[in-house]
């Protein structure tokens, strides 16, 4: 009896590790990358503590993205805490094909400017360093950025999210003006619609 019930346990364990196992697989597996780490001090009565400033995106490649900031006196809790931060403030970008983006964005926060195009297949990720790590944690592979008026990789992710923002899907637009999505976009049998007229349009 003894060796049955000792069975039966073991099988039990056995059940409830594979149910874990099979929660872990279908939670979203998030990847991150820690963009920027500065030293930052406070002055205080007795002088100066210093700590640490970590800035982490965060995203699942299929479509959504965050980014958050920490502080802390040592470097693996500052990107803990900007790891959590991000988390907490994902967004979904809607992407063309999975691969793009639906039409050419320009983003603004303080004094950084960003403009984002779409590309072709192949092209690649072309934009700098804070830019990438977003877009690689978003998923595109295919996109030509450029950053404008600063190199602070703050205000450059910030902007690059001000303008991801904006972006509107094909969907989206034909949704909120109570159409199709074929009567939007053009026919085949004609030229194709320019960049502009399309940002606009989803404006």
């Amino acid at each position: 009896m003894a060796r049955e019930d000792d069975r039966r346990g073991g099988q039990g364990g056995r059940d409830r590790g594979d149910r874990r196992d099979r929660r872990e697989r279908e939670e979203p597996e998030f990847q991150d990358r820690l963009v920027a780490i500065n030293r930052v001090s406070k002055t205080v009565k007795g002088g100066k503590r210093f700590g640490f400033a970590a800035l982490v995106v965060v995203g699942d490649q299929k479509g959504r993205v965050g980014y958050g900031s920490g502080k802390a006196r040592e470097v693996p809790e500052a990107i803990r805490k900007a790891t959590e931060e991000a988390k907490r403030a994902m967004i979904r970008v809607p992407l063309r094909e999975g691969r793009t983006l639906h039409h050419d964005i320009e983003g603004r926060h303080g004094a950084g400017k960003v403009v984002m195009r779409t590309a072709p297949a192949g092209t690649g990720i072309i934009a700098g360093g804070p830019m990438r790590a977003v877009f690689e944690m978003l998923g595109v592979q295919d996109v030509v950025a450029k950053s404008i008026g600063t190199q602070n990789p703050y205000n450059m992710v910030r902007a690059t999210f001000s303008g991801l923002g904006r972006e509107t899907s094909p969907r989206q637009v034909a949704s909120r003006r109570g159409k199709k999505v074929s009567d939007i976009l053009p026919r085949r049998d004609e030229a194709p619609m320019d960049v502009e007229s399309e940002a606009a349009m989803a404006e």
